[in-house]
């Protein structure tokens, strides 16, 4: 399978966290069953990177999703500075007592490696070949895929990784395609089908290539246009034999369906559509007023380990 290519103090004064302004809502939606003050009952999720910041609860009991939120990115700005400023002002983020708490990162910091091969302590000799660490402001981190016998090991922002794992000590931080995987190898589609899924986000586009319920490939690539959208997802497919006249390919993201992007996917590809959010969870109606392809992600935290 191809591998992928590539400090603000924990406990920051209020006078610095005051400085940053909370990120700003793009989306709020919140069943009305939620019930703030007990946490032990819900999982907390969160996704930071370029976009900004996302936030999800799932009720453990119903395993329903109960809550959505979408905060923009605030320019300048660390992802732990953005959290801090956040959790300032949130009744949710940055509180005690969840039953589980998860945090996918977005970069292109990442590689996967098949489990038998995971030596715990060399993470960042693997991550090495593909990313030059910068360790003054970056951590390594590695998340085990139990089911898929793969081992992701990835960069997150050091000041982040601080301010998470002094909130939430048993917290599991993963990689954005981690979260992905999971989603993908949980989707209904005929074991024997071979298939690719991209998930589109703020100028990065990943693609997964699956065969018989096995991963052939997972990759992230930076686009600036269409144009290179479409060239990464071509080459792909003819890197792996895939035709894209007959071979369907499945799409997650921040697009829409009249959006530049999805028009040249459709002009090239033939057999494209978008896709569903993760099976075997339940979700608010409220989470009706998004279109079901995007989040997929962060959804997908709660089929995480």
């Amino acid at each position: 399978m191809p591998i992928a290519p590539s400090a603000v103090s924990v406990s920051a004064s209020a006078s610095v966290v005051s400085s940053v302004a909370p990120p700003l809502a793009q989306q709020v939606l919140r069943d009305e069953t939620l019930t703030p003050e007990n946490p032990a009952a819900y999982n907390l999720y969160l996704t930071a990177g370029p976009a900004g910041l996302r936030v999800g609860v799932a009720d453990v009991r119903r395993n329903k999703f109960v809550v959505l939120e979408d905060y923009a990115a605030t320019p300048a700005t660390s992802l732990a500075g953005q959290f801090r400023a956040l959790a300032a002002q949130h009744d949710l983020v940055g509180q005690p007592g969840w039953n589980s708490v998860r945090l996918a990162v977005q970069n292109r910091a990442f590689t996967l490696l098949p489990a038998p091969l995971f030596r715990a302590g060399d993470e960042a000799a693997y991550l090495r070949l593909h990313h030059r660490l910068d360790s003054a402001h970056e951590t390594v981190q590695h998340y085990r895929h139990s089911t898929l016998e793969t081992v992701s090991v990835f960069a997150a922002e050091k000041a982040l990784t601080d301010w998470f794992l002094a909130l939430y000590p048993a917290g599991k931080l993963v990689h954005q395609t981690s979260a992905l995987l999971e989603g993908v190898m949980h989707q209904s589609e005929q074991a024997a089908a071979r298939r690719v899924y991209l998930s589109i986000s703020q100028q990065d586009l990943t693609i997964v290539a699956v065969r018989d319920k096995r991963v052939e490939f997972c990759n992230v690539f930076a686009f600036t246009s269409a144009e290179d959208l479409i060239y990464y997802t071509i080459l792909v497919m003819q890197e792996l034999q895939l035709n894209p006249d007959q071979d369907p390919v499945i799409v997650w993201g921040d697009l829409t369906h009249d959006s530049e992007l999805f028009t040249i996917l459709r002009k090239y590809i033939r057999h494209i559509r978008f896709g569903n959010r993760p099976f075997d969870l339940a979700y608010s109606y409220r989470l009706n007023e998004v279109f079901e392809y995007r989040y997929f992600e962060l959804y997908a935290l709660h089929l995480c380990e």
